[in-house]
C-alpha cells in the first residue's frame, strides 16, 4: 500500500507562502460511507487560526491522521474569513500525430496564428462543491493552455502545455476540468495533471480527441481520476455527470458525422449493397424474423435501391395488387433487405465509430500495412492465374510450398507492376524485404506432415485455433435436434460396428460410461444450409460429426467420420460414414473427409466462435456501457481496457470482411450464407449464461463441477491445453473482479440501487440483445456475485477467450491443406463418374478439392493480418499509466497484485509446454500451446492475450 500511496502523490504539500491541511485521498470506510476533509487555505502568519470543517461525503484513498480528525472534532466556529485568490499550474499532455497531409499541416500552422491572437484553448476547473448562493458547481476563472504558437512544430509523440488556473481558498476539490478548442484543427487529450494543491497531485485521465469548437460548440468535460458510484457523486458533478452521458447517447436522429462521439444501437443492415444488383442484397438482421446483436448506429441514409423501392411500393401495390402481392409474397426477404438496406461507404473511404474508438496511429499503420499486404498478396496471383486460365488450381503440394520458401514477387518477377503500382506500395516493398513471400506457418514449421496424421488432426481440437467444440458423446448414435418435418428424418448413420474395433477392447456403452467417447459435431449448424450452399459455384459441403476416442496417453484419435447431405427423397443416400484407412484407396477417402471436416470447422470457427461469440455479442454491451456509465463510475473503469477498439474493427469487418461479396464469403464454403448461418446459431445456441469458460465447459461436457479441485472442476481430458490454461486465466480474472467489485459495493443493496449499472445491464439485453432479451436464461443482476460473474464472462470474452480462438488464425490456417476454409468437391463414390479420375490421381483430386490457388492466396492474406499484434497493443495485467488509471490507492494495489499473477501464469504455461507427460503440447514436432500465454511482441506470434477484440 505505501508503494501505492506514494504514487498516488498522498504526501503533504507545504509552500512558502501558504499552507493547506487537506486529506483528499484520506477515507474510512463504514458502510460504505466515507469521511472527508475539506481542503482549507491558511497564510503563514495567521496559521494559529486554522478552522477544520466537514465537507460532502466523497470517496477518497489515503489515510485521514488521527490528529486530523481530532482538530476537526475540537474545532470551533470563527467569523468567516474573505477568500483570498491563489493559482494553480496544471500540466496538460497532448499526443502529436507522427504523420500529417498537407492540409492538417496547414491548418495546424494557421492554428497556431490565430493561437497568439486570443483564438486558444481554453480551460476551466470545476469543484466538487456548489457555491451556496447560485446552487451552481464552482469553478475557477478560465485559463489559457501556454504556448501553443511556440511548440506547434515540436516532432515529439507528445507535447506538455501548462495552464495556470485562478482559484479562492474555499473552492473545495477540483473534480473536473471543461475544455474548449477554439482552433481549426482537432488534437488529442492524453493527460491533465495538477500539482499545487496540498494533498497531492490531481489527475485527470483524458485519452479523447478535442474537436474545435467550430463543429462541437459544448465544452468538453474531464474528470478526476476519482471512482464514483452515482449516489455518491458530490453535487458539483451531479450535473456535469448527466451532461457527459446526455451528449454520448445522442438523439438518435441524422447521420454520424466522424468527428461525433455518440454511441447508439442499429441492427446489421449494412451488409448488403443492391445497388450493385440483386446478387449483392442480403437478408437484414436484427428483428424478429432473424434475431443478431446490435451494432453501432452511423446513420446514413437508405441505398438508392432502397429509396427506389420505397417510391415505386404504393404506386404498383395499388395498380398491380394482385401480381404484386405474388411477387412479394415469394420474394419478401429480399424485398425488404433492399427496401432497408443501409447505403454503403466502401473502403478506403471510413466507416463511423465514435471518434475516440478509431485506431490510434500505430495500430492504424499496422493495420494498413496488414491491409496493403493482402492486396499485393492477392494481386500477383491473380496475374498468375490471367496468363493461364488452366493454372487455378494448386498442381501440387510444391506449389504450396513456393509461396513460403520463393516469395510470389521472385517467383514471378513482377518487378515492373510493382513499380506501377502506387508510391505507397513501391516504398513498402523496398523497405520492407519479403513484404510478398508468405512466413512459414507454424503448423508445419517443425513437421512438414504433422497435419497428415490423426493423432495432429485430434490435437487441434483441444490445442488449436478452435478449441471450443469437442464435446462428451453421451449418446450413441448421436442425435439431431432438427425438425424432421422440415428436414426429414435425420437418425445417424453411424453404427457401433464402425468404431467397436477402435475402443482398445471396451464396449461401446463401457466407452461412454468411462467419458471415452467425444465429438464434434456440426450437423445441426450446417445442414439447413446444404442444398444452397451445394448450388453456389465452385463450392461443395457436408454436415459432418466427427467422432473421437480419448487414449490411454490422453490424446483424442478419430475413429469416425459422418458425412451428411440433405434428404432428397426416402431412397437418396444421405449419409456416409468414413473410418480410418486400411489401404491405399481409403486413406486418400479419409483425408477428404477429415478435410471436409476441417471446413465445416472453419466455417464454424469464423463465423460463430470467433466473429459471433467474441466480436458481435460484445458491441452491445459496449454500447450501453459508453450511454449509461459514466467515466466516473467504478465499473466503467473496470471495463475501459477491455473496450479498446472493438467498435473499430467490427465497423471495418463490416464494410471488407463479413459484407456481401466480402472477404469472408469468398473465402469460406457457406459463401453469400455465413451470415444467415451466424445468425442461426445466434438464434439457437448463443446463451450468455454459458459463455464463461466454466459453464461452457460444463454444457459441453467437458467437466463436472468438483468443490475439490483448484477451480471448481474436474477436466474429464486432463490434458486440454485451452481448458486447463484458460481456467487459470479465468480464476486469475475472477478474483480480480470480486476485489474490485467488494471494494465498491460491500454489500448487494448498491447494486440493486445503481442506477446507472442497472441501466447499462439492462440497455445491453434489452436493447443490445432485444431479439434474445425474453429467454428466461438471461442472469439476474441483484447481487454482488451477480455483478462478478457477469464482468468476468464479459472480460473473459473480450480478452483471453478472442486471443484463444483469433491469433492462432495464420500459424495453423496459413497452410491451407491443414484447414481448408472452403471445400469445392465432395468425395467420389463408385457409381460417380469423377471415381476414376481420383483413383487414377487422388493427390491431384484431393488438391482440386481444396480452395484455388487465388482463393488460398487471399483467404491467408486475411488471416495473417487478422492474427497479427500491433505495436501498441495492451495485454492482459497492463493498463495505460496503471499508477493513476484510478484515484483509490487500494484498487491500484490490487491491480499490480493482478498482474503479478498473470505473470505467474505465463510461467506456469511456460512449465507445462514442457511437460512430455502433457502429449498435447510437447512433444516431437507438436506445437507449444501458446495462445493464452498472456505476453507477446508485435506480428504474428501464436501467442499474447489483448485486453480487448482489437483486431
Amino acid at each position: 500500500m505505501a508503494v501505492a500511496k506514494e504514487m498516488m502523490g498522498c504526501s503533504s504539500f507545504v509552500s512558502s507562502s501558504k499552507v493547506f491541511l487537506n486529506s483528499t485521498y484520506g477515507f474510512q470506510q463504514k458502510q460504505n460511507r466515507f469521511l472527508f476533509v475539506k481542503p482549507v487555505w491558511v497564510p503563514m502568519e495567521q496559521k494559529r487560526r486554522v478552522h477544520l470543517r466537514k465537507a460532502a461525503k466523497v470517496p477518497v484513498v489515503a489515510a485521514i491522521s488521527e490528529d486530523l480528525i481530532k482538530a476537526e472534532a475540537k474545532a470551533v466556529p470563527a467569523q468567516k474569513e474573505k477568500a483570498v485568490e491563489f493559482k494553480v499550474t496544471a500540466t496538460i499532455t497532448i499526443r502529436n500525430k507522427n504523420k500529417e497531409d498537407f492540409k492538417e499541416t496547414l491548418v495546424k500552422h494557421f492554428d497556431a496564428f490565430t493561437d497568439m491572437i486570443g483564438r486558444n484553448v481554453v480551460l476551466e476547473l470545476i469543484s466538487t462543491e456548489e457555491d451556496p448562493k447560485t446552487m451552481a458547481p464552482k469553478r475557477s476563472k478560465e485559463a489559457v493552455l501556454k504556448d501553443w504558437s511556440k511548440k506547434a512544430n515540436v516532432k515529439a509523440e507528445k507535447v506538455y502545455y501548462t495552464a495556470e488556473f485562478t482559484v479562492d481558498s474555499n473552492f473545495g476539490v477540483p473534480g473536473a476540468i471543461t475544455v474548449t478548442n477554439n482552433h481549426q484543427k482537432e488534437f488529442f487529450l492524453e493527460s491533465i495533471t495538477i500539482e499545487d494543491f496540498a494533498y497531492g497531485p490531481l489527475h485527470f485521465p483524458c485519452n479523447s480527441w478535442v474537436q474545435s469548437k467550430k463543429h462541437h460548440p459544448r465544452k468538453r468535460i474531464f474528470f478526476t481520476n476519482q471512482p464514483y458510484l452515482p449516489d455518491q457523486t458530490p453535487k458539483g458533478l451531479r450535473a456535469l455527470r448527466e451532461k457527459e452521458l446526455d451528449d454520448l447517447r445522442g438523439n438518435g436522429k441524422g447521420v454520424r458525422k466522424l468527428s461525433d462521439r455518440v454511441y447508439d444501437f442499429d441492427v446489421y443492415n449494412d451488409l448488403g449493397n443492391p445497388d450493385k444488383g440483386i446478387d449483392y442484397a442480403r437478408p437484414l438482421l436484427g428483428g424478429e424474423k432473424v434475431p443478431y446483436p446490435r451494432r453501432c448506429r452511423t446513420g446514413r441514409g437508405p441505398s438508392e435501391t432502397g429509396k427506389y423501392m420505397d417510391r415505386i411500393f404504393h404506386v404498383v401495390m395499388v395498380t398491380h395488387y394482385l401480381s404484386f402481392y405474388a411477387f412479394v409474397n415469394s420474394n419478401t426477404r429480399l424485398l425488404m433487405a433492399d427496401m432497408e438496406a443501409e447505403s454503403r461507404v466502401e473502403k478506403p473511404l471510413p466507416i463511423y465509430v465514435p471518434r475516440d474508438e478509431q485506431f490510434e496511429e500505430s495500430k492504424q499503420n499496422a493495420f494498413s500495412a496488414g491491409r496493403l499486404r493482402a492486396v499485393l498478396h492477392n494481386l500477383l496471383p491473380q496475374l498468375k492465374a490471367s496468363i493461364s486460365a488452366h493454372n487455378r488450381d494448386l498442381n501440387s503440394f510444391s506449389d504450396i510450398d513456393g509461396l513460403y520458401k520463393e516469395g510470389l514477387l521472385l517467383k514471378l518477377g513482377f518487378h515492373e507492376t510493382v513499380k506501377k503500382l502506387p508510391k505507397m506500395v513501391s516504398k513498402l516493398q523496398e523497405s520492407s524485404e519479403g513484404l510478398l513471400k508468405y512466413e512459414t506457418p507454424k503448423v508445419v514449421s517443425k513437421d512438414k506432415f504433422a497435419w497428415l496424421r490423426d493423432d495432429e488432426f485430434g490435437r487441434q481440437a483441444l490445442a488449436g485455433v478452435n478449441p471450443v467444440n469437442i464435446e462428451r458423446l453421451a449418446s450413441f448414435p448421436p442425435v439431431s435436434m432438427l425438425d424432421p418435418e422440415i428436414y426429414g428424418p435425420q437418425e445417424s448413420a453411424l453404427k457401433e460396428e464402425h468404431i467397436a474395433g477402435q475402443l482398445n477392447g471396451m464396449t461401446v456403452q463401457q466407452a461412454l460410461d468411462e467419458n471415452k467417447l467425444f465429438m464434434v459435431d456440426y450437423h445441426d449448424i450446417y445442414l439447413p444450409f446444404l442444398d444452397r450452399i451445394n448450388a453456389l459455384d465452385g463450392r461443395k459441403s457436408y454436415a459432418t460429426r466427427t467422432i473421437f476416442f480419448l487414449t490411454p496417453s490422453g490424446t483424442l484419435k478419430p475413429i469416425a467420420i459422418e458425412l451428411s447431405l440433405p434428404h432428397t427423397s426416402p431412397n437418396s443416400r444421405s449419409k456416409r460414414v468414413v473410418t480410418p484407412p486400411v489401404d491405399a484407396t481409403t486413406n486418400w477417402i479419409w483425408q477428404l473427409a477429415k478435410a471436409h471436416v476441417c471446413s465445416n470447422d472453419a466455417g464454424v470457427h469464423q463465423l460463430v466462435n470467433h466473429w459471433l461469440r467474441t466480436h458481435g455479442c460484445m458491441e452491445p454491451f459496449i454500447l450501453a456501457a459508453h450511454r449509461q456509465l459514466s467515466a466516473m463510475h467504478p465499473i466503467f473503469k473496470l471495463l475501459d481496457p477491455h473496450m479498446r477498439y472493438t467498435l473499430e474493427i467490427n465497423a471495418l469487418a463490416r464494410q471488407s470482411l463479413i459484407s456481401a461479396d466480402g472477404v469472408i464469403e469468398n473465402c469460406f464454403t457457406p459463401g453469400r450464407y455465413c451470415m444467415e448461418m451466424s445468425a442461426a446459431a445466434y438464434r439457437s445456441h448463443w446463451r450468455f449464461d454459458k459463455e464463461g469458460l466454466p459453464a461452457d465447459l460444463i454444457r459441453r461436457g467437458i467437466a463436472v463441477p468438483d468443490p475439490t479441485q483448484p477451480h471448481g472442476l474436474k477436466l474429464l481430458i486432463e490434458d486440454y491445453p485451452y481448458a486447463s490454461d484458460g481456467l487459470l486465466i479465468w480464476n486469475a480474472l475472477e478474483n480480480w473482479v470480486r476485489t474490485y467489485v467488494n471494494r465498491y459495493y460491500p454489500n448487494s443493496s448498491l447494486v440493486c440501487n445503481d442506477r446507472e449499472l442497472q441501466q447499462w445491464y439492462h440497455e445491453s439485453v434489452h436493447v443490445g440483445h432485444a431479439d434474445l432479451s425474453k429467454e428466461p436464461w438471461w442472469p439476474s443482476l441483484k447481487t454482488t456475485d451477480d455483478l462478478v460473474s457477469i464482468l468476468t464472462t464479459l472480460i473473459w470474452l473480450a480478452s483471453a477467450q478472442h486471443a484463444a480462438l483469433n491469433f492462432g488464425q495464420y500459424p495453423y490456417g496459413g497452410y491451407v491443406p491443414n484447414r481448408p476454409p472452403l471445400m469445392r468437391r465432395l468425395i467420389p463414390d463408385e457409381n460417380d463418374l469423377e471415381y476414376a479420375n481420383f483413383l487414377a490421381d487422388p493427390q491431384k483430386y484431393f488438391l482440386s478439392a481444396l480452395p484455388s490457388l487465388l482463393q488460398a492466396t487471399k483467404f491467408m492474406a486475411v488471416v495473417d493480418t487478422l492474427s497479427t499484434h500491433s505495436p501498441d497493443e495492451e495485454y492482459l495485467g497492463e493498463r495505460q499509466h496503471p499508477s493513476i488509471w484510478s484515484g483509490d490507492a487500494e484498487i491500484i494495489e490490487a491491480f499490480y497484485g493482478f498482474s503479478a499473477e498473470i505473470r505467474r501464469i505465463e510461467k506456469e504455461i511456460e512449465k507445462r509446454n514442457a511437460d512430455p507427460n502433457l502429449k498435447n503440447r510437447c512433444g516431437a514436432g507438436v506445437l507449444p500451446y501458446e495462445l493464452l500465454a498472456p505476453s507477446s511482441g508485435p506480428g504474428v506470434t501464436c501467442r499474447g492475450v489483448p485486453n480487448s477484440v482489437s483486431i
